[in-house]
């Protein structure tokens, strides 16, 4: 089942998952929905990097805080992520 978001389209998810892929150093093929940072290897620090990539990438600020901080799945990451993408385009 491919990775999905609220108001995300897919081509944005991919674009998203290739960066947590890339700056992650995390195989593409492991990112799926319910996998956990830990499970993936992910720590602080790289999350950092991810969402200094994404940033750029996109154009938009994401803080690390509350929602963000407590995700545990790729799919909960995502999910924030579309709505903090949304809330940065208005």
């Amino acid at each position: 089942m491919g990775l999905t978001a609220e108001g995300m389209d897919a081509a944005t998810i991919e674009r998203l998952l290739d960066l947590v892929a890339k700056e992650g150093m995390v195989e593409r093929e492991k990112l799926v929905v319910d996998a956990t940072f830990e499970e993936l290897g992910i720590q602080s620090a790289d999350m950092v990097v991810i969402l200094m990539a994404i940033e750029e990438e996109f154009g938009v600020y994401i803080p690390v805080d509350g929602d963000l901080a407590e995700a545990r799945s790729l799919g909960d990451f995502l999910n924030v992520l579309a709505a903090r993408m949304k809330e940065g385009a208005e």
